[in-house]
């Protein structure tokens, strides 16, 4: 199918058409999901932001409590009552020292180191002694330095600076700071003592230093969690805390995020950066998450959304490739055929809208086709005309063949018995002038309004024979009610009776009707037609009345009765196997002869002898001569003499014409058997052809749609509709039953445009669908 979709899609602007419209109709949905998609990402992503807020402001309240205990541990040594008496003291000329009362400090500060991490390395200067008391010992500021000092502070800069300076809640930035076994990186808080020591020395000043560490720690579950970087800064800049970034790249991060307000967060090289300043200690929090990271919610989402959106694009595609096939195959097929009967051969296609094509020659044959039926309307008083011509003449060799002309012509014939006669208008031996055919032709149209206006002429047809003669065919039932011959006569002898008086007395036209014998089947009407003449040519040599019947008109000939028409009939009736008809011509004939006739005993041996001529005539058609029993009939004509009394020579002829019939018969059943094994022969090669109808089947047959329809079903006793498709459901059972085909592809390979079609016919025939049947044979 997609190579037969490629061909379509390179030839066809409709193909193109449908499936651009398909496309437009799935890029709308695709665009609403886009928009869905960036909302989702957008909402993802600032969720990813808040919950990273969030957890950067926890990180900061837990070290803002932190540095508050820091805080809080040097207000509570300002206050402490053995701190301020060693403050107070002035030491001893000797340089002694009160070792008890530095003592028992030691011993009351000691503990706190134990509750809180940050105070873990602390000590604090008594100026007055020249002491640090750290550690649970006393140290001469050398002594503590050599143990634990700033790489880049020398001794006195750390004596003027951090022991004798002032300091208030003073934090120093991020520095080395190297002990006896390590050098670690730490931030120094420093308090002077008493607290209201503003300028100048203070008698004591406290030092509290605490491991960068130990702020990391506290930010350890952002760096686990996102794996980024996070820095402190204070309110200069310097930092006070680093951790997965360098100090150079960090000042560069703070300078560009200084120049650009942008709010609590803001991408920087891949990352996003969040800013959160601290409103207690003026601290600047600032923490990087690559944007891999926080985006793996959201990338999650994109790859599955556009998974299943690309997936859908491509099931939308195929989808339309294969609708758009579909529906445009029957408009191509339609657009190809008008092409091939509209255009001619050296007239180039116009470069038209196909739709606009179609509606331009669809509208012409609609217009043409009212034009043809305004045309035949108007045709069909020649065409029942024509019929009844026909039918009086004996045109006709069957029965059916009679019905169908008269359904064509539209004249119901409810009755297949009655009477022919002729209405003749006397008074006009000379035709040969204008004047008096128009006369005439107003004569016979009053004759015909007198006859249709009559409430008893129903099932009366009228057809004109020459200038002065109308032909009436009466059939039984002319008054809505069935009756035998003789009262059917009463009728018309009311009726014809009534219409010559009027055409007299009111016209004075003279009429004279002649009737032939009463007639049982269709085909005898041409027979009765015959005898009206006869008998209207009796009426007009004799002083008879105004209505001659033949039955009443004995004629008075030497000559037989065996007209060339009647002979014709005879041969055209045996010729189309219509024995029953065939044996009535005949009886009709030998009784003319031997009831209405006195013919002498020469005359008599002359009919009979031209029977068996008519009879010799026939054997020598090809249908008979390829005859086993050619040869038996003609010995049998022949034997038969001129002398042979009328039933006996209705006998023998009857068997001779029996014999005739049935050889004809017998030919006709195995032609049309032929042609039946033909098209069954035909639909089996070509089943799977979803192009295959009636009328490419009757156009490989060589017969009307119609017939070949109708013969199908004489012979087989299915419709041909039906056994096409029993035809395709036995196949596709053979391949349901196996696992190589779908049954789309089934469907196809079978005959069918439309597996839906496949799938409803399938299961009105098995009464299961294709896939249950595959379930179960399997």
């Amino acid at each position: 199918m997609l190579e037969r979709t490629r061909q379509v899609l390179r030839q066809s602007h409709l193909f193109r058409r449908f499936l651009i419209s398909y496309l437009i109709i799935l890029i709308i949905p695709s665009f609403a999901g886009y928009l869905s998609y960036r909302t989702s990402i957008s909402l993802t992503e600032s969720m990813s932001i808040e919950n990273s807020v969030t957890e950067l402001n926890k990180s900061k309240e837990m070290l803002e409590r932190r540095m508050a205990e820091v805080e809080g541990f040097t207000r509570q040594l300002a206050l402490n009552q053995d701190l301020n008496a060693l403050l107070n003291e002035k030491p001893a000329v000797s340089g002694e020292m009160n070792v008890f009362g530095i003592w028992q400090l030691l011993k009351q500060v000691t503990p706190f180191s134990q509750t809180n991490d940050f105070l873990q390395n602390y000590y604090i200067y008594l100026s007055n002694y020249n002491v640090i008391l750290a550690k649970g010992s006393t140290y001469r500021p050398e002594s503590y330095y050599q143990s634990s000092h700033y790489e880049n502070m020398s001794l006195t800069e750390w004596e003027d600076q951090v022991l004798h300076g002032t300091h208030r809640s003073e934090i120093t930035p991020l520095n080395t700071l190297v002990t006896e076994d390590k050098q670690i990186s730490a931030i120094s808080y420093m308090q002077s003592l008493p607290l209201d020591s503003f300028s100048g020395s203070s008698p004591a000043a406290i030092v509290v230093t605490i491991d960068e560490q130990n702020i990391q720690n506290l930010l350890s579950g952002w760096i686990e969690r996102y794996g980024g970087w996070t820095s402190i800064t204070d309110k200069q800049g310097q930092p006070l805390s680093l951790q997965g970034i360098s100090t150079d790249k960090m000042k560069a991060i703070s300078s560009e995020l200084e120049s650009d307000k942008g709010g609590i967060s803001r991408f920087v090289d891949d990352d996003l950066v969040i800013t959160i300043p601290s409103k207690v200690t003026g601290w600047v929090y600032r923490a990087g998450i690559p944007k891999e990271i926080l985006m793996q919610n959201a990338n999650h989402i994109k790859h599955i959304s556009w998974m299943f959106t690309g997936a859908a694009l491509l099931v939308g595609l195929l989808v339309g490739l294969f609708l758009s096939y579909r529906h445009t195959a029957p408009l191509n097929r339609l657009l190809a055929m008008f092409k091939e009967q509209v255009l001619k051969e050296d007239q180039p296609p116009k470069k038209r809208n196909e739709f606009d094509f179609l509606h331009g020659n669809i509208s012409q044959i609609l217009v043409a086709n009212r034009q043809l039926e305004t045309v035949v309307a108007r045709q069909f008083p020649l065409v029942r005309d024509g019929f009844l011509k026909r039918l009086i003449n004996g045109e006709f060799e069957t029965k059916s063949e009679i019905l169908a002309a008269a359904m064509q012509a539209q004249t119901e014939l409810e009755s297949h018995s009655g009477y022919v006669g002729i209405l003749q208008v006397n008074g006009y031996p000379d035709l040969d002038s204008v004047d008096i055919l128009n006369e005439l032709y107003a004569a016979r149209l009053l004759v015909k309004q007198m006859l249709s206006g009559s409430e008893t002429a129903s099932g009366m047809y009228l057809t004109d024979l020459g200038s002065d003669r109308i032909v009436m065919i009466v059939l039984n039932g002319m008054n809505g009610e069935e009756a035998d011959g003789e009262k059917l006569r009463l009728q018309l002898e009311s009726l014809i009776g009534k219409v010559i008086e009027t055409g007299y007395q009111e016209y004075k036209m003279k009429l004279t009707a002649s009737f032939g014998a009463f007639f049982s089947s269709l085909q005898e009407i041409s027979q009765s037609f015959e005898q009206a003449k006869q008998t209207a040519e009796y009426a007009a040599a004799e002083d008879s009345p105004d209505i001659v019947w033949f039955s009443d008109s004995r004629l008075e000939s030497g000559s037989y009765y065996y007209p060339l028409d009647m002979e014709q009939r005879l041969i055209s009736t045996v010729r189309a196997g219509d024995r029953e008809e065939a044996e009535k011509l005949l009886r009709s004939v030998l009784e003319q002869n031997r009831d209405n006739r006195n013919l002498l005993l020469e005359m008599r041996h002359q009919f009979i002898n031209e029977i068996k001529a008519t009879l010799i005539k026939l054997l020598d058609q090809k249908v008979f001569l390829e005859s086993e029993r050619q040869q038996e009939l003609h010995l049998k004509i022949m034997g038969i003499q001129a002398g042979i009394e009328w039933d006996g020579a209705q006998r023998e002829f009857g068997e001779i014409i029996a014999g005739l019939s049935e050889i004809v018969t017998s030919k006709q059943n195995d032609s049309q058997r032929q042609i039946v094994e033909k098209i069954k022969q035909f639909i089996s090669q070509h089943y799977s052809d979803g192009e295959l109808n009636l009328y490419r089947i009757a156009e490989q047959a060589g017969r009307p749609e119609k017939y070949i329809s109708q013969l199908f079903k004489e012979i087989t006793g299915t419709n041909l509709s039906d056994y096409l498709e029993r035809v395709r459901m036995e196949e596709a059972v053979k391949l349901l039953q196996g696992k190589q085909y779908t049954v789309d592809e089934i469907s196809e390979m079978v005959g069918y445009n439309s597996a839906h079609s496949f799938r409803r016919a399938f299961k009105r025939v098995r009464g299961v669908s294709p896939s249950a049947y595959r379930q179960l044979a399997q």
